[in-house]
């Protein structure tokens, strides 16, 4: 496996089981909105700078966004 795979591979691991943990009860829009940003902005970050500190840093910046966002809904 190459490094893209495997960053890859851990992203949707680690969206898959925040995803299953919130299921333990009905989330709001905010949390909603911030899984999604997070993966969202991850995965441009990765594709935009193809670093980890881009990953980490679209994560950020997608997670802040889309609980804004879930906040107004």
């Amino acid at each position: 496996m190459n490094i893209m795979n495997t960053k890859i591979l851990i992203s949707v691991a680690a969206a898959a089981l925040i995803t299953l943990t919130g299921c333990a009860s009905n989330p709001t829009n905010a949390q909603i909105g911030t899984g999604v940003g997070a993966v969202g902005g991850g995965l441009l970050g990765n594709a935009v700078f193809g670093s980890t500190l881009g990953t980490v840093g679209g994560a950020a910046a997608g997670a802040l966004i889309g609980n804004e966002i879930g906040k107004k809904r």
